[in-house]
């Protein structure tokens, strides 16, 4: 590809995104539907996959755990067995154990059902809040019925069922069930506190009664509040940890560990996957290639450009940048992690490195008698889309903006005013200090028109 082609190519890869939009005729009145058909089937996109994802979640933190919560589920009704029974059983009418017993065969049997995968396995989940609740609320109401308040050792025991059940319900990592248990019992323990004051006669211990009970109620409030929030906190944070393993994987595909973590450990900008970074830009480009593919052969000119590619990989993978995509001739590499200063003293050195390389690789060219190279080296420096590009066709990770732009005209105006490495005044500004030993800036005179960036050659100072 000739050295202008390769330039031109970089323009028209990223000239598309400040094009104006071609004009359209005018639609028939039944293409009005297309757009709101068309939100509708992404609406429907995004929250199928939110509920892809939503499971997935539920999956990730019940791994492994069917069998232990079964377990935790009879361990639950041995003790509510041995707490009633440690008080005597006096409070306690027949119709309490059987409803025990009852419960450890309906407890576990939900739970072997809730093991499974789909609607059914839903289902039983439901079924089994519900019943933790009815039992929780019977516990609750019986001991209020049976002296609600006449010793804090029964009172304790009355209330373990409710928070031991909201335990178990809160590690069942579904939200909605937890709040519907806190709901349900809450509701219930207010409404029969309720009925006790207006008629005390119903309730033994009617001076302890009212303190008592108001003492349980906001205790197990209280105690319900902190498990939904910490189930809530705990998905969130699985989710996300989820998300970040997805897009780093995704990101993994085309870039290095180092920057695929750094870019999936903030969130996407879009459900797409892209990410807001500044970024510092460089490009490198080949002078004269046309007209040096026209004086050598085909296998000359690829050995000379697989040699000056690699040069510039190995200049750019010591300062830890990313060589974002070869265009023909042309190299394109981005620095996007780090602090912005950071990222445009890691350029600039790459860039002096990368002619130090030509240099030598020249050097080397010549005394086997081989043509040499000319490259000309651009910097700039802006906030990007980063990211992994997918349009179900092809997946590309590459960066988008108007510094892409910018960067394509200041390498036109380098290689006009022939300057092998040119630096925008943007750039420039990111370094905050002078520039490194023996290297200087030079301004371009009348090489910034109006709305363009200034153009600075950056040269090496004269030996003392």
């Amino acid at each position: 590809m000739a050295s202008g082609g390769a330039r031109r190519a970089l323009c028209d890869e990223v000239a598309t995104e400040s094009a104006e939009p071609a004009p359209k005729s005018a639609s028939p009145p039944e293409a009005g539907a297309v757009p709101a058909l068309r939100t509708a089937r992404e609406s429907a996109a995004r929250k199928a996959e939110a509920d892809r994802d939503d499971a997935a979640v539920l999956r990730a933190m019940r791994a492994g755990g069917g069998l232990r919560l079964l377990g935790l589920r009879i361990v639950i009704v041995l003790v509510l067995l041995m707490a009633a029974q440690a008080y005597d059983g006096s409070l306690h009418a027949l119709s309490h154990w059987i409803i025990l017993g009852l419960y450890g065969l309906g407890t576990v049997w939900f739970g072997l059902g809730e093991r499974g995968e789909g609607p059914s396995a839903t289902a039983y989940g439901w079924a089994g809040t519900l019943l933790n609740a009815g039992l929780a609320v019977y516990v609750i109401i019986e001991h209020m019925l049976a002296g609600g308040g006449a010793g804090l050792g029964a009172d304790a025991v009355s209330r373990l069922p409710a928070f031991l059940l909201l335990l178990q319900t809160g590690l069942s990592m579904r939200v909605a069930q937890t709040v519907l248990f806190c709901a349900l019992v809450t509701a219930c323990w207010s409404a029969a506190f309720l009925v006790g004051l207006a008629h005390p006669e119903l309730f033994p211990g009617p001076d302890t009664f009212p303190t008592a009970q108001i003492t349980g109620l906001a205790t197990f409030v209280a105690a319900g509040l902190l498990v939904v929030d910490g189930v809530t906190r705990l998905r969130d944070a699985v989710a996300r940890a989820l998300r970040m393993e997805h897009e780093r994987a995704r990101l993994a595909r085309f870039v290095p560990d180092a920057v695929a973590l750094d870019l999936a450990g903030e969130d996407a900008f879009s459900a797409r996957g892209a990410h807001r970074r500044h970024a510092c830009l460089m490009v490198l480009d080949i002078r004269g290639f046309s007209r040096l593919s026209r004086e050598h052969p085909p296998e000359a000119m690829v050995a000379a450009l697989l040699a000056v590619r690699a040069a510039a990989q190995a200049a750019v993978a010591e300062q830890g940048g990313l060589v974002d995509k070869y265009v023909g001739d042309a190299v394109l590499v981005q620095f996007v992690v780090g602090r912005p200063d950071a990222q445009a003293q890691a350029a600039l050195t790459c860039a002096l490195a990368i002619h130090d390389r030509i240099a030598a690789l020249n050097a080397a060219r010549a005394a086997d008698g081989l043509f040499t190279l000319r490259v000309v080296v651009a910097l700039h420096a802006g906030d990007l889309l980063v990211g992994v590009f997918d349009d179900g066709v092809r997946a590309e990770y590459t960066v988008l903006g108007p510094a892409m732009n910018a960067l394509s005209r200041l390498e036109g105006r380098a290689k006009a005013a022939e300057i092998e490495i040119a630096a925008s005044g943007d750039f420039l500004d990111l370094l905050g200090g002078p520039l490194p030993p023996g290297v200087r800036a030079v301004p371009v005179p009348d090489a910034a028109p109006s709305g363009r960036p200034a153009l600075f050659a950056i040269a090496s100072e004269p030996a003392a």
